[in-house]
């Protein structure tokens, strides 16, 4: 029964909403009705019913309310005056008839209901009293009557009514527009985690292909150019070739294994290794020809330790955050792989590590392999189609909240010079 009622009613009640000067005018037709039943019919219509004036007042105090929308103020005053000369004209036919105020509590319902607070108050507010006092003062005796008691708190709870409505509706379209804003920053905090996501997995794959495909490049270069006059040579170089393309299938592995394995709580969280495996990073650029020379220093708590060899300085270095060993090992690993790649032959490499007791920097240096300091070694930027490893240096490094910066070095010197400072203290914020 409830849902037949909901169902006939919801079309009319949509029409009423889209045509809001045809429901004004229903809506003045029925107090209309209401007025002079009450008036009629009331306790004290038996010693006189209310003449043609009286019903005439009534009449156009309900008209005015067809445009209580368009001017709320405006049917607030002609109610308000209609009211009391209706009161007065009706002074010799008995008691107070104050029920044509019933117009003038609704013009008072929609100024309260469409007017900000502090207005609206202070409309009712001397509206109630004016209204309620010329009543008492030129309407029939006695000034205490019922009715003009009862016009006094009609009035009112009018006025309070229509602000509760006003109330209802701001909390309405501020939960909606709540509701639209956290929909708005959902769909961009899921954009921009995809954003931060795919240039994650670029960075890695980058790392992964962009070291080991040099490596196998240089050393497959190297075996076509001596296979005729010096197999044996030939013969390792391709051994350095399968080792260098085994290892990069399987950090492609891992790599892809995680993201496979996306929210499996036992699944690895740092494919990539750290500084522990950094002398099997240097011997692979060994391997090639590019000698490379580490030294680490740290000054941490208790005695500085320095280090020196890839081995060496792991040790002295120590353990670190998953975060930051990832990001210094790629560091490194990116800036050898330019060095490789963009040095002059001949080239030689430093690396020095330095362990404060809240960051970890990283250098890295190359004497350019006899370049002139015009040209840097690994400015990669300045290649065609490079630049990638810079940026995905600089963006690793901010990442956990440290810098990352690049350049040709200082005092004129030929070759390149790259410096990452990482604090120990990870930002975890996405």
């Amino acid at each position: 029964m409830t849902s037949l009622a909901a169902t006939g009613f919801a079309r009319p009640h949509r029409w009423l909403r889209t045509h809001p000067l045809a429901a004004d005018s229903l809506l003045a037709v029925l107090v209309l009705v209401l007025v002079l039943v009450g008036a009629y019919l009331g306790p004290h219509t038996e010693r006189r019913p209310p003449g043609l004036p009286y019903v005439l007042l009534t009449a156009a105090a309900c008209a005015c309310l067809v445009v209580r929308r368009r001017r709320p103020r405006t049917v607030l005053a002609l109610t308000c005056v209609l009211t009391v000369v209706a009161t007065v004209v009706a002074c010799d036919e008995g008691p107070p008839r104050t029920q044509i105020a019933t117009s003038v509590a609704l013009a008072l319902y929609t100024i309260a209901a469409r007017t900000e607070r502090p207005t609206a108050w202070r409309i009712v507010a001397v509206t109630v009293a004016v209204l309620t006092g010329a009543v008492m003062l030129f309407g029939p005796p006695p000034w205490y009557a019922q009715e003009n008691l009862g016009l006094f708190a009609w009035t009112g709870m009018a006025g309070a009514a229509g602000d509760a409505v006003r109330s209802r509706r701001a909390y309405v379209t501020a939960v909606e527009e709540r509701a639209v804003r956290a929909e708005r920053s959902r769909e961009e905090e899921a954009r921009r985690r995809v954003a931060e996501e795919r240039l994650r997995i670029a960075r890695e794959l980058h790392d992964v292909v962009a070291h080991h495909i040099a490596l196998v490049n240089v050393q497959a270069g190297v075996a076509s150019h001596i296979m005729d006059s010096r197999p044996d040579q030939a013969k390792q170089a391709l051994a350095h070739v399968r080792q260098a393309s085994r290892s990069a299938l399987e950090e492609l592995r891992a790599t892809v294994g995680l993201l496979r394995q996306y929210g499996d709580p036992e699944a690895p969280t740092e494919p990539a290794p750290g500084l522990g495996v950094l002398d099997q990073l240097v011997d692979g650029f060994a391997r090639v020809g590019l000698g490379v020379e580490v030294t680490a220093t740290s000054t941490g708590p208790g005695t500085p330790a320095t280090g020196t060899g890839a081995a060496g300085a792991a040790a002295v270095i120590g353990p670190l955050p998953g975060a930051v060993d990832l990001t210094a090992y790629r560091v490194l690993q990116e800036a050898l792989t330019n060095v490789h790649k963009h040095a002059g032959p001949g080239a030689r490499a430093e690396v020095a590590l330095l362990r404060r007791p809240g960051s970890l920097d990283l250098t890295v240096l190359d004497d350019g392999g006899g370049r002139p300091a015009a040209e840097p070694a690994a400015a990669t930027a300045a290649e065609p189609g490079g630049g990638h490893g810079l940026i995905g240096m600089r963006e690793r490094a901010v990442a956990l909240g440290g810098i990352c910066e690049a350049g040709p070095r200082a005092g004129g010197a030929s070759g390149f010079r790259v410096r990452a400072v990482l604090p120990l203290q990870a930002r975890t914020e996405p």
